[in-house]
């Protein structure tokens, strides 16, 4: 008797008694996901069930993925989570909002909202998601092309704590061609999303045009763009630890006073937070730049990486000739945020 084909995925975050959902849409990887899953509950020790999002595009074609997604669990005994909702109606209120999303970033948000009610409910312990280190390479090298810091080059983090439950991607290290070998064998079809190949998106673009051109290169680049992911990481990790532990001694309320003390602002929706310059200054610059972004999340703002030039030139920390570093200097920035100097120190303040 032939053994059942079978697929690694990380038991590192499952332990005995979980209760898993497996975000399935029907295609190859979360198919996988879920068989694989299923397969090993009983050794597990887990509770499986599958999670589907109906996310109001593609008409008939998404209609035919749920009917897909619903005999695939009746078949196999596994309980399922149906969730109908609208990304355009959701693209619609957040442009009328002025914080527009992409058609991608709607349905993502949909579905991990969607996700943590699943958590926070009780119906679930932690989510999977079908995740590859294809979708790792991908991520990883659409980041570095928009001017990604390195959080944002650590793109799909393997495990995510929610405040409820967590979120897990345990094929992050399977390739998508073993994934589909796999399914093959099993005699499994699955579902293909027909705007996988629409090269409108930026995440198509680069998986059909520039990854195959630079696997010219390099052979091995989904690898070692995955790598790259990890190496970021864990170096944010380490950077976040030290800003943990910095930055109450740092960062300031408000004004100083004649006198002694702060006077923080009153006037409703303005919040401020200043840093005395000579402390700044004894960091070294790779601290720096992290302090002044910090700084700026607290008050709501992402800096690019030219903000924050300006602002460490304001600071005196680097020559900058659009920028004066004087008392009495203000620069404004993105989002609402402002910052002035004073012969002590850099105040970053935002009219919300």
């Amino acid at each position: 008797m032939t053994a059942k084909p079978t697929l690694p995925f990380d038991r590192t975050q499952i332990q005995p008694g979980d209760r898993l959902s497996v975000a399935i849409s029907g295609g190859a990887d979360s198919v996988a996901l879920l068989l694989t899953l299923h397969a090993a509950r009983e050794s597990l020790g887990i509770g499986l069930s599958a999670a589907h999002v109906h996310h109001g595009l593609r008409g008939e074609e998404a209609d035919a993925d749920q009917r897909f997604v619903e005999d695939l669990c009746i078949a196999h005994d596994i309980p399922l989570h149906l969730h109908q909702t609208s990304v355009p109606q959701r693209v619609s209120e957040t442009r009328a909002a002025g914080d527009p999303e992409t058609i991608e970033e709607a349905a993502r948000n949909l579905r991990y909202d969607f996700f943590t009610t699943l958590l926070a409910s009780g119906h679930a312990d932690t989510i999977l998601t079908a995740h590859t280190l294809d979708d790792q390479a991908e991520t990883v090298l659409m980041k570095l092309l928009r001017g990604a810091w390195t959080e944002g080059l650590s793109a799909i983090h393997p495990v995510i704590v929610q405040q409820k439950g967590k979120i897990l991607r345990p094929f992050l290290n399977t390739r998508r061609a073993d994934i589909e070998a796999y399914l093959t064998q099993l005699n499994q079809p699955w579902r293909t999303d027909s705007t996988n190949t629409d090269t409108a998106y930026t995440r198509n673009k680069i998986r059909h045009e520039l990854l195959p051109q630079l696997r010219t290169y390099n052979p091995n680049l989904d690898q070692t763009l995955a790598n790259m992911a990890e190496l970021a990481r864990e170096e944010e990790s380490r950077w976040q630890s030290e800003l943990t532990r910095i930055l109450p001694q740092l960062l300031l309320p408000g004004k100083p006073v004649r006198g002694g003390g702060r006077a923080v602002s009153t006037t409703p929706g303005q919040s401020a937070v200043s840093i005395e310059l000579d402390r700044l200054r004894t960091l070294d610059p790779a601290l720096r730049r992290r302090v002044l972004r910090a700084a700026a999340r607290q008050l709501g703002a992402r800096l690019t990486f030219d903000e924050t030039s300006r602002l460490l030139a304001l600071c005196g920390s680097r020559p900058d000739p659009t920028v004066a570093a004087r008392t009495g200097t203000v620069l404004h920035l993105p989002s609402g945020l402002r910052a002035d100097r004073s012969p002590r120190e850099l105040r970053l303040y935002r009219d919300k």
